[in-house]
């Protein structure tokens, strides 16, 4: 999948279809994963999205997405 592989822009895409729960589960922690790992390779409309997700999440949301994706990157060997 284009997302695993590290596309930021399609990191982008697949967080925001897990906001909007566009052919997925609306999840905002997956969202948030996803788009913080765009926002890292400095997608900017990934980082925005992420924040605006972000205002609607816990903290305690967003530390799991958070653990989610370190869980991701080290199974992905990163």
């Amino acid at each position: 999948m284009p997302a695993e592989q590290g596309f930021a822009s399609v990191q982008n895409n697949l967080g925001v279809k897990y906001y909007k729960g566009e052919g997925v589960p609306q999840d905002y922690i997956q969202a948030h994963m996803w788009l913080s790992f765009a926002a890292v390779q400095g997608h900017e409309l990934g980082r925005n999205n992420r924040d605006i997700i972000a205002e609607k999440m816990t903290s305690a949301d967003i530390s799991k997405a958070q653990a989610l994706a370190r869980e991701w990157l080290e199974e992905q060997g990163e």
